[in-house]
C-alpha cells in the first residue's frame, strides 16, 4: 500500500526542512506555514503578484542552489521566535521585530561569511542581507501557484545506489515522501491523486536544480546528482517528484494516510 512516509514544510525559503506529522494544504496550493520568511538579498525586488499569488525566485536570497554551506544551520520557527543553530550550537535565538530580524539577519551574514561561500557576499546588491516576511504567509515559492511537492522513497533510494555520497529525502526537499511505491512510479501517475482525505490534481514533474547537490549535514556539494539524474537515469533534465495542486479547499495530510493515484 502506497502511504505517506514523512512529510515536510520549510519556514524560511531555502534553508532546512521542518519534519511534520500533519500538513494543512491551503485552497491557494500551498502548505500553511511553508515558505514564510526569506533571506533578501539587498537589491532584490519584493514578491511578485500574479492574480493575487506571490511568487519569490531562490535567486534572490539565501538559498541552497549558490550558498550550500547554509544546509548545516538547522532553523526552527515557533510562535514568531527564530532560532539558528550549527552542529547543534545556537547561534541566534530572536523574535520578528526590527531588533529581532537585524539580530538574524547578522547571524545569517556571519555565517555564510566563515563558508566556502563568503565571496559571493561580495557581490554587487547582495549585503546587507534583509529577513522579510510576516512568518505566518506562505509567500516565497517559486512559483505562483507555489504547488506541493512529492517524491518515493525508493525512488531516492534508487539514485542513493548510484553514487558514493549519501543520499536521502532531505536533498530533494518535497513536502511529501511517500513509502510502497515503485521507484519512479510518481512520475507515471496522472489525473488526480487522494492522500487522505484530501484529494490533488498532478501538475508536472519537478525539474532539479543545484541544490540537490548539497550534503543536507554537512553543507558541501558531494554528489553531482544533475548528471546523475540524466545519464545513469536517462532524463532529458534533471527530474524528480512530482507537482500537486489541491482539488477544492485542500485539507490536512497526515503520516501515515493512504495513498490513491490515477497512472498513465
Amino acid at each position: 500500500m502506497a502511504a505517506v512516509s514523512s512529510l515536510y514544510r520549510y519556514p524560511i525559503k531555502g534553508f532546512t526542512p521542518e519534519p511534520r506529522t500533519e500538513l494543512v494544504v491551503q485552497a491557494d496550493g500551498r502548505i500553511a506555514g511553508d515558505r514564510v520568511l526569506a533571506f533578501r538579498f539587498a537589491d532584490a525586488t519584493a514578491p511578485e503578484d500574479d492574480d493575487g499569488l506571490d511568487s519569490w525566485p531562490k535567486s534572490r536570497g539565501l538559498a541552497l542552489m549558490d550558498f550550500p554551506s547554509i544546509a548545516r544551520l538547522h532553523v526552527e520557527v515557533d510562535d514568531g521566535i527564530v532560532r539558528m543553530s550549527d552542529d547543534g550550537t545556537l547561534l541566534v535565538e530572536a523574535g520578528l521585530d526590527d531588533t529581532g530580524r537585524r539580530e538574524l539577519e547578522d547571524a545569517a551574514t556571519a555565517f555564510v561569511a566563515r563558508s566556502s561561500e563568503a565571496r559571493l557576499l561580495q557581490r554587487e546588491g547582495v549585503l546587507p542581507l534583509r529577513l522579510i516576511g510576516d512568518g505566518v504567509t506562505s509567500r516565497f515559492q517559486d512559483r505562483a501557484r507555489g504547488y506541493v511537492s512529492l517524491h518515493g522513497e525508493s525512488t531516492v533510494a534508487q539514485v542513493d545506489a548510484a553514487v558514493p555520497a549519501s543520499v536521502d529525502d532531505r536533498r530533494f526537499r518535497s513536502n511529501i515522501v511517500v513509502s510502497g511505491t515503485a521507484p519512479w512510479e510518481e512520475l507515471d501517475w496522472s489525473g488526480r491523486v487522494r492522500i487522505g482525505d484530501v484529494e490533488f490534481e498532478v501538475q508536472r514533474p519537478i525539474g532539479r536544480c543545484a541544490a540537490i547537490t548539497a550534503n543536507p549535514d554537512t553543507g558541501e556539494r558531494d554528489a553531482r546528482l544533475l548528471r546523475v539524474l540524466t545519464t545513469e537515469f536517462g532524463q532529458s533534465e534533471a527530474t524528480l517528484g512530482i507537482l500537486l495542486l489541491p482539488v477544492g479547499d485542500g485539507g490536512t495530510v497526515h503520516v501515515g494516510d493512504e495513498i490513491v493515484a490515477d497512472r498513465n
